[in-house]
């Protein structure tokens, strides 16, 4: 929105105001984006807080997990919501509204919240246990999912949305034809040349097997005070130099990586969304005055998986994200581990203390500050290992 009134502006008064060419810069713009956010989010998130409590949305703890937990009983969650309201509004100031991408990560990252928020608000309002329904949760994720990973398949090899409209009907008239361009395939980091093509209903399924797959990580990892949303913030902002190299001709052409025009001003979604997430970590660094709940955690995940798509770095995501990947693999091999067992020997086994991952550690005598800041560490070794795919290929 400030992009388009400064272009306005610089036109009617270019003399006067021709210091406003400067927002025409996207790094500047990305910078102003997590300052705005991050400053939203340090303002409001006392009043957000005190209004949670108002409502009573305390965070229900499980008497069977982690006993050190219990205290944390009645501490307001859904404290997304202030994270969701730094990102919106930065990302609406500071990204070029005619930018197709950000519009997509806007709407998977606000419908991911939605969902966690009914699930959020069916917990803690209405006292039901299960919040909304697993099977319901899923088939909204995976709605939103295949919309944006169907989009997504179109509009990466293209610059304006009625482009992906007559190649979509093109697609259809020619029966469902799998061919895409080389920008779509599947990237192997470390690697110049080496890739795999998708085809259409490979690029839709892997699209949104990352994006749905993310957000669930996400939501896996958020149990600990300031855990998930450091990453976040660590893994967005490697994302946002992806994003920022593959939307320029120059450094992509160099670094031997797809040109994706428009894809460069995700940097801004990102640089707003790290903002938004260092916010709520002044809030939720141990002890925790607010917890993040489903709807931040689902949708501060779906972003990330939506932007992998879009740079063409989901084998990236999931390097830079291993504590992510880690946390879900945790809860799976607990799950299928123990009804294997059951069916087998009538007695369920774990192969974990606890899932997920932070709760096995936590079981094992590590203080949850010691889980929270090594998992941190280990997150910038990751993201410090997917950056170096930019250059060693």
């Amino acid at each position: 929105m400030l992009l388009a009134l400064s272009q306005l502006l610089t036109s009617l008064y270019p003399e006067q105001l021709g210091f406003l060419r400067v927002f025409q810069y996207l790094t500047f713009r990305a910078v102003l984006a997590a300052m705005t956010s991050l400053l939203i989010g340090l303002a409001f998130g006392p009043w957000v807080i005190r209004r949670l409590t108002e409502m009573k949305i305390g965070q229900p703890i499980r008497e069977y997990g982690v006993h050190a937990h219990l205290d944390k009983r009645g501490t307001p969650t859904m404290g997304g919501v202030l994270v969701l309201i730094g990102i919106g509004v930065s990302t609406l100031l500071w990204f070029d509204w005619t930018n197709r991408f950000v519009w997509i990560v806007l709407v998977v990252t606000f419908g991911f919240g939605t969902i966690g928020w009914v699930d959020d608000w069916r917990k803690v309002v209405r006292k039901d246990p299960e919040g909304m329904r697993s099977r319901e949760k899923f088939f909204w994720m995976s709605l939103i999912g295949l919309v944006a990973a169907l989009y997504l398949a179109f509009s990466v090899s293209e610059t304006s949305n009625l482009r992906v409209l007559e190649l979509f009907l093109r697609w259809v008239s020619s029966g469902f034809s799998n061919d895409l361009p080389p920008k779509a395939d599947l990237m192997v980091p470390f690697f110049k040349t080496v890739s795999y093509p998708l085809g259409v209903f490979g690029f839709i399924a892997l699209s949104w097997f990352v994006i749905v797959g993310a957000s669930n990580a996400v939501n896996f990892t958020d149990g600990l005070d300031g855990l998930a949303i450091m990453p976040v913030v660590m893994v967005g902002s490697a994302l946002g130099v992806f994003a920022y190299v593959t939307g320029n001709a120059v450094f992509s052409r160099y670094l031997l990586f797809p040109h994706i025009p428009g894809a460069g001003e995700l940097l801004v979604f990102c640089a707003a969304m790290a903002g938004a997430g260092l916010a709520f970590l002044w809030f939720n660094a141990n002890p925790a005055q607010v917890f993040m709940g489903d709807v931040g955690a689902l949708s501060l995940g779906g972003a990330l998986g939506t932007i992998a798509v879009i740079t063409r770095q989901e084998i990236v995501l999931g390097i830079m994200g291993g504590i992510f990947v880690a946390e879900a693999l945790s809860v799976m091999i607990q799950v299928i581990w123990f009804k294997v067992t059951k069916f087998r020997y009538g007695v369920g086994r774990r192969v974990f203390l606890m899932a997920p991952l932070h709760h096995h550690f936590e079981k094992k005598g590590w203080a949850e500050t010691q889980v929270v800041v090594r998992f941190w560490i280990i997150t910038m070794l990751l993201c410090l290992v997917g950056l170096a795919s930019l250059k060693l290929r």
